[in-house]
């Protein structure tokens, strides 16, 4: 009897199936809870209704767009704060819930898991991108803006999100208390959203913060900001990425090699970053900015007999300008009324963003100041420069003047306009229309006594063109130096003015 011997079957191993789809499942299902999570909710609630209330009269309709990038970067924030606390209340729901037992049968090990929750914040960063491009688009597309915006700085807010929310995750991973999460956002509310920034404001360090705020009472041309938006990106989604792969590792991942060369890639990136955006202000930059200062490249033209010049992203508000001079011009009397004016562009902008300079005024005859912002009090504040210079000569002497010209000056600046009332409150320091006070120009201020504002605010309820009858037949005097401001008044049709002028005393 013979006996078949046959070969054994090769050992089969049998592999779990590629869990990589149950990630993808996971994902997209803790993104879809994170998202319905209350203080997510309210977060993007209180968002988008900040993005519309804002946005309806922000810059007075005149947006530099280089100003306006960097404003979207303060809001998302608080969608920040409510992604790190949320995201990591769910990483830590099968521990409240004690179901953490089950999860060790199943295909997906927790450090898979872990991934899945860092994926579920990108959802909520593409929707706070959506929010950024609402918000900067509805600026640019109003027909008063100028300049130009950054990619850099439109990315810092989603990336903002993206970098809490996997912060949220590693310490659901690594503390595991539900109590870390809010602890935290007290501690980022003080430090981010109070301004407290590591290293003070003028520090290379500064920039280790996601938001760094600067604001300057003018706009700066885009090319001498000097600041690395670009590079700060690059920092911030290295920083994302590498809190991340710490997270994943911290669930389980140590025995991966992927993992750790992924985080070698990630601190490289946020190496790189860091190192490339606290470099300081270039030496081209500093020339640039003294330059652009002192000496700077405008293009000019003529319009109805005035030259406008302005630096390039400013060209289209010539004509805006070219307006207002009109108006002012319109009411002026004598050889004024067809004086041909110089109106240029000027700003510090040695002192970068951070600090502001006071222009001096100009010495040149007829010419006269106008800054890179506008709208609002700015149109005022050019209207009563353009004034002043038609009755003075010029803005140093108009800077300097203090009796009854004061009337003639401020009538012929606020007097073409809709709501020249509202306009002398707007051009005012303290905004009153009663005392004395400080009018704001581009340049150095002028000052108004109580009894001047009292005239101006009398000429300014009168039908326009009864006072500038007035004006007109009686420029010569109104016009001429130490005229007071009782008879300046008297010409004007003002009674019961009696007080002396500041430079009568």
């Amino acid at each position: 009897m013979s006996t078949l011997v046959q070969p054994a079957p090769a050992a089969v191993r049998t592999e779990p199936r590629d869990s990589w789809a149950s990630v993808a499942a996971l994902a997209r299902f803790e993104a879809r809870r994170l998202l319905l999570a209350p203080p997510v909710l309210v977060a993007f609630a209180v968002y988008f209704a900040w993005i519309v209330w804002h946005t309806l009269d922000s810059y007075d309709g005149f947006p530099a767009l280089q100003d306006a990038d960097r404003d979207t970067q303060g809001t998302p924030l608080l969608v920040a704060l409510a992604i790190l606390v949320s995201v990591n209340l769910a990483v830590l729901r099968s521990r409240r819930r004690d179901t953490d037992r089950h999860f060790d049968v199943l295909v997906v090990p927790t450090w898979r898991r872990t991934v899945a929750h860092v994926l579920s914040v990108v959802p909520a960063a593409l929707l706070t991108a959506l929010g950024v491009g609402v918000q900067f688009g509805w600026e640019a597309l109003k027909p008063g803006a100028v300049g130009h915006g950054s990619p850099g700085e439109l990315l810092v807010g989603p990336l903002t999100v993206l970098l809490f929310g996997a912060v949220g995750v590693l310490l659901a991973r690594v503390l595991k208390s539900a109590y870390v999460g809010p602890l935290l956002v007290v501690f980022l509310l003080f430090f981010l959203v109070l301004g407290v920034a590591p290293g003070g404001s003028d520090s290379g360090t500064r920039w280790l913060t996601p938001v760094v705020d600067e604001y300057s009472g003018e706009t700066l041309p885009s090319d001498l900001l000097g600041r690395p938006a670009a590079w700060h990106a690059v920092y911030l989604l290295g920083l994302g990425l590498t809190v991340g792969v710490i997270a994943v590792l911290a669930g389980g991942g140590r025995r991966l090699k992927s993992v750790y060369g992924a985080l070698g890639g990630a601190l490289a990136l946020t190496l790189v970053g860091a190192v490339a955006q606290s470099g300081g202000t270039p030496a081209a930059l500093t020339a640039a900015r003294e330059k652009a200062t002192v000496d700077p490249e405008q293009t000019c033209v003529r319009r109805d007999g005035s030259t406008y010049c302005a630096y390039p992203e400013w060209e289209p508000r010539v004509k805006t300008w070219a307006q207002v001079v009109d108006e002012v011009s319109g009411l002026a009397g004598g050889s004024a009324h067809d004086q041909e004016l110089l109106v240029r562009q000027r700003l510090e902008a040695r002192y970068g963003l951070s600090a502001d300079g006071a222009l001096p005024p100009s010495g040149t005859a007829h010419e006269v100041t106008v800054g890179t912002r506008w709208g609002g009090a700015r149109v005022p504040e050019f209207s009563s420069a353009v004034a002043a210079v038609l009755v003075a000569g010029s803005e140093r002497a108009g800077s300097e003047v203090c009796d009854g010209r004061i009337v003639t000056v401020m009538w012929l600046a606020l007097g073409w306009q809709a709501e020249p009332v509202d306009a002398l409150r707007k051009v005012r320091l303290d905004d009153s229309v009663s005392g004395s006070a400080i009018v704001l120009q581009p340049t150095e201020p002028l000052s108004m006594s109580a009894a001047q504002t009292d005239v101006v605010r009398t000429l300014l309820t009168r039908p326009r063109g009864e006072v500038t009858a007035l004006v007109k037949k009686h420029w010569a005097e109104l016009a001429a130096p130490g005229v007071t401001t009782a008879r300046a008044a008297e010409l004007l049709g003002v009674r019961g003015i009696t007080e002396k002028d500041g430079c009568e005393e």
